[in-house]
């Protein structure tokens, strides 16, 4: 199963239409199974839609039309969404929410959770980030229990350093409100050590666009839900897509992140049997 998440800059910015075109060929070259999307519109809902993907629209989109969705090449099963209204602040953060949705796969992968998670934007609102990653897996431990599933996957623009406190808490390295949770973080998974920027002053829409000084971020994940032996996926490959131009135009100030998700090699709770 490979899954794709990209912020692709709402179109408004720095000649869209270039930059959207340089993004469907990119799909297209990876061929994802899932793919979540922040910044884009209903016409890029449109567009994917045209393309034979099924979509499920975040529950809350800003005035202008811009928002984030969840699309599979195979049709949706049972869909949860909250909107993450957890204070005042984040009425300023119209697009934020989180999607909860089944896509079943054939044997022997099966029935998969992909969740899509979109928390708050501004740097010092770590705060609503806490509660808004406390709402969402409060939402899949609900939804597990009722609907259990073999895998969950939660991605997204988590607008959120690893050492951050949201992210903190979704890998199991504290607990927030009573509760813990452990999702194993893909790109880290495959790529130990390495600090794998997703946005960075070296991509010069970043430098152009309304965060000028932002030094290097990892804020785009892939993660992998982990039951008392660990994730029940093995990350094979983890990597960023569109981090350079194509013939000069930058997709997004965001780059891309691709991972590719097999079984493991035996199941988690169990000893390999050696002959």
């Amino acid at each position: 199963m490979r899954l794709m998440t990209m912020n692709v800059l709402a179109p408004q910015y720095a000649d869209g239409a270039s930059r959207r075109a340089v993004l469907a060929r990119e799909i297209r070259h990876q061929e994802p199974d899932v793919l979540a999307l922040q910044e884009v519109t209903r016409e890029d809902m449109a567009a994917l839609v045209d393309d034979g993907w099924h979509v499920v629209p975040h529950p809350r989109w800003s005035s202008d039309g811009v928002g984030a969705v969840l699309a599979a090449r195979r049709p949706f099963g049972h869909t949860v969404t909250d909107t993450l209204q957890v204070t005042e602040r984040t009425e300023r953060t119209s697009w934020c929410g989180v999607v909860a949705a089944e896509v079943r796969f054939p044997e022997p992968l099966g029935t998969v959770r992909v969740v899509h998670h979109k928390p708050s934007w501004p740097y010092d609102h770590e705060y609503e980030r806490e509660l808004q990653a406390l709402v969402t897996a409060r939402l899949v431990e609900s939804v597990a229990a009722e609907r259990p599933v073999r895998h969950t996957v939660l991605l997204g623009d988590f607008d959120a350093t690893p050492e951050a406190a949201s992210l903190r808490f979704l890998q199991g390295l504290q607990s927030l409100d009573g509760m813990s949770v452990c999702f194993q973080d893909a790109w880290s998974a495959v790529h130990a050590g390495e600090p794998g920027p997703t946005f960075s002053p070296a991509n010069p829409l970043v430098r152009r666009g309304d965060m000028p000084e932002a030094s290097d971020r990892r804020i785009d994940y892939i993660l992998l839900r982990c039951g008392p032996h660990g994730p029940t996926l093995h990350a094979s490959s983890c990597r960023r897509v569109l981090v350079r131009p194509v013939n000069g135009v930058y997709a997004s100030d965001h780059y891309g992140l691709v991972a590719d998700l097999t079984l493991p090699g035996h199941p988690p709770g169990r000893w390999e049997e050696r002959t």
